[in-house]
């Protein structure tokens, strides 16, 4: 058998090991947290508030009801992709919070599957594989696996389409693929990216974006403008039948949902903190004489006015959600203890500086610092406005490790090197 057939089946078999360590640990820290809840907090969700809303959505979808929370209800809260995902564990295995997490615990794995896609994509076998050990080992993306939340597989499927754009680009810099080749790539990527919002509304402009790249990378040629196209049409057209049902649902056609508005005005508003507060929605009303789509379209008008009107306390409020946003230890106090903390810091801080560092050996490729520190810059940016926490910068920290794997790879080879020189001058 050939060198390279061999090299493959060596790569297949370390990253199956790599996946069964991301697999185990999961699936410790799910049993770790189903015992806390039941025999030391005595509840059912670590952080209540989003988690019970996903579940009751999910009891809904699989019973074959209406999918609306609330009263009045409110059809456009979240998207289906979560609570779809959830449904399909209560259909296989009942009511069973623990089987959910476990099932969390297998997209969590396979996020690290999709870090190693985006590091070989990007470089080469060896840095996708230290990427997807990185995913793999990281405390935080451990941690936040078994949690009946979104963000791990919102992730997931971020990092998978990233990996997709970056095949999309190398596509694009052969000169053998025709436009329909493009078209084809372009297709993949805006199918994961719609996909990635089915699971969260915020990864919608990466459609537009990874486009432009395209056509830029492409020079503006035919293939580009195919490859751009498909990114963004393939999108659309995964999102086209929630639309769809939004538009029976509300009357409105909503790719995403109408909870953008709330969300703003948590983050941009005379009571903003920074931190989450939401009790304003419920002290309001506005449900009781407005329609969803009426109360979204209301907040987001409050936030943009308290903007216009108090424009250093809105940079003074994004300011304290960025310092939110990057704090090295967690916001929640369900992970005030003094170990998770120093957990979370000693595996985000190195994860920056080998990205650091290996985003300064590669400043000069555009496209690999844009599909990995792009998504956490972008990030940032949005949760300036809306409230910021460290749950949010977690996902963009995927596509981040296959970076830090690139920085550790030219750190071994330097090191490396400096044996073998040590070596032959002794």
């Amino acid at each position: 058998m050939g060198g390279d057939a061999m090299d493959r089946r060596r790569e297949f078999a370390l990253l199956g090991v790599i996946l069964l360590v991301a697999f185990g640990l999961r699936l410790g820290a799910a049993i770790s947290l189903q015992w806390a809840l039941d025999h030391r907090l005595n509840r059912t969700y670590l952080i209540p508030g989003d988690a019970e809303g996903y579940w009751e959505l999910a009891e809904d979808l699989a019973a074959g009801r209406e999918y609306s929370i609330y009263t009045p209800p409110r059809r456009v809260l979240r998207m289906p992709g979560f609570p779809g995902l959830l449904a399909a564990s209560i259909a296989a295995f009942g009511d069973s919070r623990f089987a959910a997490r476990v099932l969390l615990c297998v997209v969590g794995a396979a996020g690290c599957a999709a870090v190693h896609w985006l590091g070989r994509s990007l470089f080469d076998a060896r840095i996708g594989l230290l990427a997807g050990g990185i995913a793999a080992v990281l405390p935080t993306f451990v941690g936040l696996s078994p949690l009946i939340l979104s963000e791990t597989a919102f992730a997931a499927c971020l990092a998978a389409s990233l990996a997709a754009a970056a095949g999309l680009f190398r596509t694009l810099r052969s000169p053998a693929p025709s436009w329909l080749g493009a078209l084809a790539s372009g297709v993949l990527c805006g199918a994961l990216i719609g996909v990635a919002n089915l699971m969260r509304p915020s990864w919608l402009l990466a459609a537009p974006g990874i486009g432009l790249m395209a056509l830029l990378c492409a020079r503006g040629t035919a293939k580009g403008w195919g490859a751009a196209g498909g990114v963004v049409l393939a999108t659309f057209l995964m999102l086209l039948p929630w639309g769809l049902r939004n538009q029976r649902a509300t009357g409105h056609f909503v790719l995403t949902t109408l909870w953008m508005g709330p969300s703003l005005y948590d983050g941009l508003s005379p009571e903003a903190t920074g931190d989450s507060d939401m009790t304003f929605f419920d002290r309001e009303n506005l449900l009781g004489r407005m329609s969803e789509y009426e109360v979204d379209r209301e907040y987001r008008a409050r936030a943009w006015a308290f903007a216009r009107a108090e424009p250093p306390r809105a940079l003074e409020l994004g300011l304290i959600k960025l310092g939110r946003f990057w704090r090295p230890w967690p916001n929640a106090e369900q992970f005030g203890s003094v170990w998770a903390r120093l957990a979370v810091a000693a595996s985000s801080v190195p994860l920056w500086l080998l990205a650091a560092y290996g985003a300064w050996r590669l400043r000069p490729h555009w496209t690999a610092l844009a599909l990995t520190v792009g998504p956490l810059a972008y990030f940032s940016a949005v949760h300036m406005l809306f409230v910021g926490s460290i749950r949010y910068r977690i996902p963009a920290e995927y596509p981040l490790a296959a970076l830090a794997a690139a920085g550790a790879a030219a750190l071994l080879d330097r090191w490396r090197g400096r044996s073998a020189e040590g070596g032959a001058s002794a």
